[in-house]
């Protein structure tokens, strides 16, 4: 990708390094042994472990919610727990396959299978990524197909003993290397940035297409890493650590922005399917836009900056550690805006017919985005709704940064969603193109817009709680739902 985008004639191509978890699913398999045989489709969910060597055979007892299994909590005991949750919405849902195994534990279970989450079928299980509990045993956890829950509930229903041989190889290994893959289109306005302490430059960033970012503490003293140790603060008080002048009314930090406007979708995928649909098509259509907008020869007034994500199935790896890289960028705007971060946006829910976007900022921004989103009127993708959160773009939207998500029409997601069904037959040329359309007016106009999208001022107290750690970001987002239209994260 990283040759591909420096031939593709786009700047400031790099990689950014990032460890992610290292899973690796193995043989698996599941057989019915009674009250027939009967050979299952599974799936293992990510970070599970695997079964012992001569696997687990084990009673089977099926519950519909979590209320009923701690309600039987006495019969589950060394049993495995098979739910067959109703699928009400992706983010209700899929807190049986984020949660269940841990429930299940709780209980004294030997492992869980989970109905797949999904609303159609067609006997396809759907992996996904799960999360253990500290404290709580770790059980063996696999998706199973609608169908055979289904069917496993009937049987339940009546009174049938039902037994089931499970064997799974997975395994977890020590922290992978991977890359975030950014490429940008420089802004004409801002290209730089700027900071004056006292009359004196005591720190300077240039970004330009043929110039990679120095940074100056003094004017002959270039450095290759920019950190918080620049500058420090004492109570409410900046100061640069090259001087030790305080940067206060006496001694004023002046700022010109290098204001970005970032596009992104996720380069991971699982290993069923390609990946073609979660999220190649974001990807994809993200560095469409850029190339659009070069070939076009237009220059933005602020950077356009597209990431392609690393670790996002996992829970937002890659974007977690690229929002502690360049975070710091929020710690020169003390008590002003909070980030020179415009707008952060994201496609991962499909890229299927457009309908608009969905978007998260104040109400003065949401006005200047219905303006932009009726350039879109020829291809009829004018919406503005809410809620544009993204799992790579939410640690900056929690810091107040406006962000938005591709809204389409994403009826069928979840039909392919984690399967071996993911394949480049899904998509569908017109309707990404369509989306590449919105992805490249949107993001160019926001870009060379004179001021930033408004946002609430926020002091560095309210940033602090805006870091969220990579748990709690996941657990706030499984239980959120885009009106009819549920997220697909994970």
């Amino acid at each position: 990708m990283y040759k591909a985008l420096t031939q593709d004639g786009l700047e400031n191509v790099h990689l950014e390094p990032v460890k992610v978890p290292h899973w690796v699913r193995g043989e698996e398999y599941a057989m019915m042994l009674e009250p027939r045989n009967h050979s299952m489709a599974i799936l293992g969910l990510g970070s599970s472990i695997g079964t012992p060597s001569a696997g687990i055979t084990a009673e089977v007892i099926v519950v519909h919610s979590f209320e009923e299994l701690h309600q039987r909590a006495q019969e589950a005991k060394g049993k495995i727990v098979v739910y067959n949750q109703p699928f009400v919405g992706y983010g209700e849902s899929v807190q049986y396959r984020a949660f269940g195994a841990t429930e299940a534990a709780k209980v004294g279970a030997v492992a869980s299978l989970i109905r797949s989450i999904t609303p159609f079928s067609i006997n396809s299980p759907h992996t996904g990524w799960q999360d253990y509990s500290p404290g709580v045993p770790k059980i063996p956890t696999a998706c199973i197909t609608v169908e055979d829950a289904e069917m496993m509930a009937r049987m339940a229903h009546r009174g049938t003993k039902i037994v089931i041989h499970l064997q799974m190889g997975a395994k977890t290994y020590p922290d992978a290397d991977s890359y975030n893959t950014v490429a940008e289109i420089v802004g004409s306005k801002f290209p730089e940035q700027f900071y004056t302490c006292g009359g004196s430059v005591c720190f300077s960033i240039q970004s330009c297409s043929k110039m990679p970012k120095t940074i100056k503490i003094t004017p002959k003293d270039p450095v290759n890493e920019f950190g918080k140790d620049k500058f420090h603060v004492d109570g409410n008080v900046l100061f640069c650590t090259s001087c030790s002048k305080a940067v206060d009314h006496t001694h004023r930090l002046t700022i010109v922005e290098h204001m970005i406007v970032l596009i992104s979708g996720h380069l991971d995928s699982w290993d069923v399917g390609q990946g073609a649909m979660d999220d190649g098509g974001g990807a994809f259509i993200s560095w469409e836009a850029l190339s659009l907008i070069k070939d076009l020869g237009l220059r933005p007034k602020r950077t356009l900056r597209m990431v392609l994500w690393t670790g996002e199935e996992q829970g937002g790896v890659g974007a977690e550690q690229y929002y502690q890289l360049h975070k710091a960028s929020l710690f020169y705007h003390w008590k002003v805006n909070i980030s020179n971060f415009d707008l952060v946006m994201e496609s991962d829910i499909g890229t299927f017919a457009p309908l608009g976007l969905q978007f998260t900022g104040i109400g003065k921004a949401q006005a200047i985005m219905k303006q932009v989103m009726m350039l879109l009127q020829p291809i009829n993708a004018t919406g503005l709704s809410e809620h544009g959160e993204g799992t790579d773009i939410d640690f900056w939207m929690q810091g107040g940064v406006p962000g938005a998500s591709l809204h389409d029409d994403a009826s069928k997601y979840f039909w392919f969603h984690h399967t071996e069904a993911d394949t480049v037959s899904v998509q569908d040329p017109v309707q990404m193109n369509l989306c590449s359309a919105v992805w490249a007016v949107v993001s160019y106009v926001v870009a060379d817009l004179e001021e930033m999208l408004p946002r609430n001022k926020r002091t560095a107290a309210g940033l602090s709680s805006a870091a969220l750690d990579r748990d709690t970001l996941r657990l706030r987002l499984h239980a959120v739902s885009f009106h009819s239209i549920p997220l697909p994260f994970w």
